[in-house]
Parts: C-alpha cells; sequence; structure tokens
C-alpha cells in the first residue's frame, strides 16, 4: 500500500502554497492531489498555477490528479470544471457527479472522491463502466463495510481510504466563515485566508465539536488510522491518504513509509490535536476504539 496527499482543503497564500508543494516534490509521497475542492471564491491560485504545479510534481516523479470542486453552484463553475476535465495531461478527481458526467461524455479515467457518496457495489460497477479507475472511501464507511464490499466480488479498480487529516463532513451553499465574521457570503472578503486549519467550533462546554473551513464543515478531531495501515495492506487496499492540514503534513506523510505504528505513537503521546477513528470501527465518528 502507497501513501498518497490529499487536495489542500484551505485558503493559503499562494506563496506558501507553493512553498508547500516544492516541499512536497522532495519529499517520498508518489501520488498527490492538487486544486481547489471547497469554494470557487478562493482565487489565490488560478488554473494555469495549479497545471503548473502539477507538471513541476510531475517532473519530480509523483503521479497527480486534478481535483475538482466539490459543491458546483454556478453555471461559471462548471465551466472551469469542463476545463479541468479536459486538460489534456492529467487525470481528475471528481468530487461531484457534474464532474463524474463531465469525464464520461469525454471518454477519460477519473478517481473518484470521498465527497461522492458510494455506499454500495454496484453503484461502484457502474462508475468503474464510466471510466472510474479508483475509489476513494467516504470517511463515514467502515473496515467492515469495505470488507463485505471486497469480499462478494474482487474491485476491478483501485481503493484509497481517507486516513489520516480532518474528516470532511459536510458542505452547504453558505459561508459559515463569512458569517462568523459578520460577513456575507458575496461579499466575503476571502476571510477564511486568516484560518490556515479552519475555525474550531466549541459546544458549551468548550469541548471541541466542529471545524469551519469556508462552505466546509469538517471534524474538530483529526482521524488516524495509521495503526490500522498493516490490516489495510492485508486487505488489499492501494492507497492511505493523508489530507495536509501545515506545512509539517508532508513530513508525517514520510513517516508512514517508515514507521506507522511510530507515528501514531508520537501524535497521541503530543497531544497537539485530538484524534479519532470511530467511523473505521462502526462507532460515533468522534470516538477513538
Amino acid at each position: 500500500m502507497k501513501v498518497s496527499l490529499g487536495p489542500l482543503l484551505y485558503c493559503w497564500p499562494k506563496e506558501k502554497v507553493i512553498e508547500f508543494y516544492q516541499s512536497v516534490a522532495d519529499s517520498q509521497i508518489p501520488l498527490v492531489y492538487l486544486g481547489e475542492t471547497i469554494c470557487s471564491r478562493r482565487r489565490e491560485l488560478k488554473f494555469t498555477d495549479y497545471m503548473d504545479l502539477a507538471r513541476m510534481l510531475k517532473a519530480s516523479g509523483k503521479e497527480v490528479v486534478l481535483s475538482t470542486l466539490a459543491l458546483l453552484e454556478a453555471p461559471s463553475e462548471y465551466t472551469e470544471l469542463k476545463k479541468q476535465v479536459d486538460n489534456g495531461e492529467f487525470t481528475i478527481e471528481a468530487n461531484d457527479m457534474g464532474a463524474v458526467q463531465a469525464a464520461k461524455e469525454l471518454g477519460l479515467p477519473f478517481i473518484c472522491g470521498p465527497t461522492v457518496n458510494n455506499y454500495n457495489l454496484a453503484s461502484l460497477k457502474k462508475l468503474h463502466s464510466w471510466g472510474m479507475q479508483r475509489f476513494v472511501m467516504p470517511v463515514e464507511l467502515s473496515k467492515h463495510w469495505l470488507d463485505k464490499v471486497i469480499s462478494i466480488e474482487a474491485p476491478a479498480f483501485e481503493i484509497e481510504v481517507f486516513g489520516h487529516g480532518f474528516m470532511p463532513l459536510a458542505l452547504s451553499a453558505r459561508c459559515f466563515t463569512a458569517r462568523h465574521k459578520g460577513l456575507t457570503k458575496d461579499k466575503c472578503q476571502t476571510i477564511c485566508i486568516s484560518n490556515p486549519k479552519g475555525l474550531l467550533a466549541q459546544t458549551q462546554e468548550s469541548e471541541p465539536l466542529l471545524r469551519l473551513n469556508g462552505i466546509q464543515t469538517q471534524s474538530a478531531a483529526c482521524i488516524d488510522l495509521s495503526s490500522e495501515k498493516a490490516d489495510m495492506e492485508k486487505m488489499g487496499i492501494d492507497y492511505f491518504r493523508l489530507s495536509p492540514s501545515g506545512m509539517g503534513s508532508v513530513e508525517l506523510a514520510d513517516k508512514l513509509f517508515d514507521d506507522e505504528h511510530q507515528l501514531h505513537v508520537q501524535q497521541e503521546k503530543s497531544g497537539s490535536e485530538l484524534s479519532c477513528n470511530g467511523y473505521w470501527h462502526q462507532e460515533a465518528g468522534f470516538s477513538t476504539v
């Protein structure tokens, strides 16, 4: 099983994004997802910038996949989506069915991202017939679910599991970050750039609850399945996805190549982030089994 680096889900300044992917180019990470998946109002990087980064990463020996928006809200966004799909160089990660349809119409292969609701083998087989090459399992599904699907019939496509990072839970047409700052979505001033890891929302008892990232809601706790990596390999899972949340994510990804159990223990001892793995074990998502 190999390690993949998911798309950057946060809004960072262009210079920081470029610095981040330059460090990715020097890492051991074999597969990199690249692109804006949350909000089209985040315009620090344009399509041409992402293509330049993709070519730089490809030149360093990485497999590069261009990730698409997970929630399309305007015709202009679909126009931009079609440009991404028909880029002529890189496979796309389709994060909604509009991207699937665009790739299908052009007869192009695609990766099915974790925000597409795939909950049964029949759906996966249909998507594969349309060109799906790899399936990224939705974060709320479990090891038991995946094992059951695989046992019914050996998949003709690759499987990737979201193994580390803040889990994408929901998307909304409204921007929670702008609302929190007293701004409207149409005049948001891209205020989410001031929160490089999103906004932590707490309960009335000051307990971490969720993480607000523009129109996206994430888990407050970081999913950590690094201790499950050996079992995943036995199951035949092809990729373990790490979702980046800071410059240190590249180092974490490299450590997964060396000793996944050491990584798990180091994080648990550091206490720097809450961790969870409940969904994987058919428990409440924020729990740790």
